[in-house]
């Protein structure tokens, strides 16, 4: 499907599974997402940019090469992205922060923002959008269409889960964004939900209803 990209690790696999399941604690669900986006954060970052700098070790000169964390943008799509956001801070603590406040209209389902924050000179950073959930992909779409008009230097699109219709709107909207996911769904239901999913990611990450 274009620009998708699966992560299928027997690991991220294995504690997607455990998500899913109903009886699993708010504690468990929020520490087993924080695993699973470290875990997803290597695939995600596989072609991020790195230079070469001279160091010394034990015994002599080298070169090696680091990230410049500073350039990149974790930006989380409020609230449920908070617990994607924490997991890829763990693996790149350097990164800037950005936040984007989008609720769904239970009527139209359409993505109303109500908060936008986001590091400065956005134009010189490569961006990472997380969200649990891409389903319908209105806030998705919402959010990078957003981000867009500070012309970041990229963007990538980080969920745990989604469906046909969620990847079909990203793409027909902004087809030049990988959309990066542990799992492909097989649908929404009727009331816009990915079947079979887990339920509400922001509900089970915080233990609201």
């Amino acid at each position: 499907m274009g620009n998708l990209h699966i992560v299928d690790h027997p690991l991220v696999q294995h504690k997607l599974t455990m998500m899913r399941q109903k009886e699993v604690s708010t504690k468990g669900f929020r520490q087993l997402l924080i695993e699973i986006s470290m875990l997803m954060a290597y695939e995600v970052l596989r072609d991020v940019p790195v230079h070469e700098i001279e160091i010394d070790t034990p015994l002599e000169s080298t070169t090696g090469r680091v990230i410049d964390g500073k350039k990149l943008v974790f930006a989380s799509i409020l609230r449920a992205g908070s617990g994607i956001l924490d997991g890829m801070l763990n693996v790149v603590p350097s990164a800037r922060v950005g936040h984007i406040g989008l609720y769904r209209d239970p009527k139209t389902r359409v993505a109303v923002e109500y908060y936008f924050k986001m590091p400065s000179d956005l134009h010189e950073r490569d961006v990472v959008v997380v969200d649990p959930m891409l389903a319908t992909g209105n806030s998705a779409v919402a959010a990078i269409d957003r981000l867009k008009e500070y012309q970041p230097k990229s963007i990538k699109f980080v969920c745990l889960l989604t469906c046909p219709e969620g990847v079909a709107a990203m793409q027909a909207a902004h087809p030049d964004v990988a959309i990066y996911t542990a799992a492909l769904d097989r649908e929404l239901d009727a009331d816009g939900y990915i079947v079979p999913g887990l339920g509400d990611a922001g509900d089970r990450i915080f233990g609201t209803k």
